[in-house]
């Protein structure tokens, strides 16, 4: 029987990353039927499942391929992926994502190619490790197909020129915080603690840059943290000592800071000025006390 072949244009939100060709083969592994005690069902892509929402298509199944039975459990954990895709490292991000999370709908479901899984994996894995995740069990890229049937990117697409390069960062990625109510979500949701405070001083510290804080503290979100850690805090950088940070190079001013705790250390993940001239950073100040974040722990396994 021959494969069935799909070509889709795919037009991904400017803020995400540039459209680019996809192709689309059809592959039916043969576990599909013995793994679900479902049998899967196309439905439309909820406005909600801010992942896929604007992937290209329409309808999605489910179970998906990451054997999520309801499509609460498929926001809960696609909720946590959003924030990567916004970085923008590797223009296939959302789409291998979507492909497992929200697979589209054909006659046969099907997996991402492997390669696509890898270019993704080496572009964003230095983005994911700078917030203190490493690339998770789950997306293994031997898991997926080497061969044509399963979804691939156009490499000759005009966009290629466009891809970040694994590994070299055009800024470190929790200093590049544009001022909207949902990039400040995000980084608010990827993190276990926050605060308001002025920096201190900023030092290289091998590959990393350790950053001292201002004595003066205001918690927004403590998470496990006790007050007296909170004095004590030192934040570092991960792999940031070359990568440009203008919010670490302006000591004068206050910031929203933003961090997780990785092994014995204080990881940055987020940074933000503190102006409450920006209608967005108060809008975002405000939907901090009531926003409900997806489980960042659980889908990074």
């Amino acid at each position: 029987m021959k494969n069935l072949l799909l070509k889709l244009w795919l037009f991904i939100a400017p803020s995400v990353f540039l459209a680019a060709e996809y192709e689309y083969y059809t592959w039916k592994p043969d576990t599909w039927g013995d793994s679900y005690g479902k049998s899967p069902q196309c439905m439309e892509i909820p406005e909600d499942l801010r992942l896929c929402f604007n992937v290209g298509y329409n309808q999605m199944l489910l179970p998906n391929l990451l054997e999520h039975e309801t499509i609460a459990e498929v926001k809960q954990q696609a909720g946590s992926w959003v924030p990567l895709v916004h970085k923008a490292c590797h223009p296939g991000t959302q789409v291998f994502l979507c492909s497992l999370f929200a697979p589209v709908c054909l006659e046969r479901p099907t997996y991402p190619c492997r390669w696509l899984c890898e270019a993704v994996r080496d572009s964003c894995t230095p983005i994911m490790e700078a917030f203190g995740f490493p690339w998770p069990e789950m997306l293994s890229c031997d898991k997926f197909p080497l061969g044509d049937v399963c979804i691939s990117m156009n490499t000759t697409s005009s966009n290629d020129t466009d891809m970040i390069s694994p590994g070299v960062p055009s800024v470190c990625p929790p200093c590049d915080n544009e001022m909207n109510i949902d990039a400040i979500l995000d980084h608010m949701c990827a993190s276990e603690f926050a605060f308001k405070t002025k920096i201190k001083e900023v030092k290289i510290e091998n590959l990393d840059r350790k950053v001292t804080l201002q004595k003066k503290r205001r918690p927004l979100k403590l998470g496990s943290m006790s007050k007296q850690e909170l004095r004590k805090i030192v934040l570092y950088l991960k792999n940031g000592a070359d990568c440009p940070c203008q919010q670490l190079e302006n000591l004068g001013s206050n910031y929203l800071i933003m961090g997780r705790t990785v092994g014995k250390q204080y990881i940055l993940t987020g940074i933000h000025k503190w102006d409450k001239s920006s209608k967005e950073f108060k809008k975002a100040l405000k939907k901090l006390k009531s926003h409900k974040c997806p489980g960042f722990d659980t889908a990074f396994k």
